[in-house]
């Protein structure tokens, strides 16, 4: 292995055999002729995965895809059914609630029995105790067993030793959806001081906005298998499509359906929308224009966007929302609108066009976006998604008459009173 790689997986593959009943477990070991009564499930497939020294990678997934088993296997509390993982570092691990902690104990006690499993001294660790009660913030209940905790007072603990025993490879599973607000962004803070400082970090998460944050490239795991690697804004967007649409990746796997667009309108950019969804009603045409009405991809800070869209109905649907998404350079969403939030939904005819012309105020800041367009019946929840299309037009702010420091202008005013 590379002295630069701090994991390396290869061709893992994590089985478990399955019974119908208990009796059959019987009947199979004292068959004389070894005849099978159960059947193999691939928790992991042939997954390889390599994570560089100080890169942070993703692991996402739907429930079952494997990803806590990868977990397990890469942190030694799983064994594999075949294939090799090697790791250089000590490795902190923060699992499903409850791993590594004895629920009899108190809160210090097992403070003190994690940082000996991690090879420290009594010593050692008195040296990080107020450093980790600090960070932990339970107050007295640090000196109750930990099975009185809340969800979000065990994982406070776990992951204030986790990260105080200077690992050099951090592991982290979904644990950290319990806490509150507050306590998420100290621990993305203590992440990013920790991959800043060379650390390198294994992160599972179902939240796509963390996953783009902390996360340099991401895999997503399908049904125990690999099914895509890559940068993390990618990436996040081809779990989206599982999420939205899973009959529809059941039948196509990763082949995107692209729809190819028949310009009446003056593009900014010229490309074919590439999309999912049932396509009931298709995205056909995107076109931004500035405040003069003139296709354009650069805008200054507070300056009026307008985007045109035009859809077309493969079928009759009585109820049709289209909506715009813009994401920062980060992939991280900034700002969502839809019809049906406005209360401008319609319905179609079969072979309809139907135009929408959304206009945005961009009070952004300096920076690079992109807009994705969706159509689709709900507001906040997608009940059903005729067709998504991700980043189909990328736009700059450009400088300008800036007043703001920042991302986005909140339009402040400020009121003094002398005295």
């Amino acid at each position: 292995m590379s002295h630069d790689i701090a994991i390396s997986a290869r061709n893992l593959t994590k089985t478990y055999r399955l019974y119908n009943s208990s009796s059959d477990r019987l009947k199979e070991s004292l068959h004389p002729f070894g005849k099978k009564y159960h059947h193999d499930y691939y928790a992991l497939n042939d997954v390889n995965l390599e994570v560089r020294k100080g890169e942070t990678v993703g692991i996402i997934g739907t429930n079952g895809s494997g990803k806590s088993t990868l977990l397990k296997i890469i942190t030694g509390i799983l064994t594999p059914t075949s294939g090799t993982v090697e790791v250089k570092g000590k490795v902190a691990a923060l699992l499903e609630l409850g791993a590594g902690f004895n629920p009899e104990m108190t809160g210090i006690e097992n403070v003190y029995f994690n940082g000996t499993l991690m090879g420290y001294s009594r010593e050692e660790m008195d040296a990080r105790l107020d450093d980790i009660l600090s960070f932990a913030d339970i107050g007295e209940f640090v000196y109750q067993p930990v099975k009185t905790y809340s969800s979000g007072m065990f994982v406070r603990l776990a992951f204030a030793v986790s990260t105080s025993v200077q690992p050099e490879i951090l592991v982290v599973d979904e644990a950290l959806s319990v806490g509150d607000m507050y306590f998420q962004q100290k621990c993305v803070r203590k992440m990013q001081k920790f991959v800043d400082s060379g650390g390198t970090i294994v992160f599972v998460s179902h939240d796509p906005n963390a996953i783009k944050v902390l996360c340099s490239r991401v895999t997503l795991l399908d049904k125990g298998s690999v099914i895509a690697l890559g940068e993390a804004d990618t990436v996040v967007n081809l779990y989206n499509r599982i999420i939205s649409d899973k009959q529809a990746i059941a039948n196509t796997r990763n082949v995107e359906k692209e729809v190819t667009a028949k310009n009446t309108l003056p593009f900014a950019e010229k490309k074919s929308l590439v999309g999912y969804g049932n396509l009931k009603i298709e995205i056909v045409d995107v076109v931004l224009l500035d405040s003069d009405g003139n296709a354009a991809g650069f805008f200054t800070p507070g300056e009026h966007m307008k985007v045109n869209v035009r859809i077309h109905a493969n079928e009759a649907v009585d109820d049709v929302a289209v909506g715009v998404l813009v994401r920062d350079r980060f992939g991280q969403d900034i700002f969502g609108i839809n019809s049906d939030n406005l209360g401008k939904n319609i319905a179609v005819s079969r072979n309809e066009t139907a135009f929408f012309t959304i206009d945005l105020r961009l009070n952004l800041g300096v920076g690079k976006y992109t807009l994705t367009v969706a159509a689709h019946r709900g507001a906040v929840h997608v009940e059903e998604n005729y067709h998504w299309c991700d980043a189909v037009h990328s736009f700059e702010i450009v400088s300008g008459p800036t007043r703001f420091i920042g991302i986005a202008d909140l339009e402040a005013t400020i009121d003094i009173v002398q005295l």
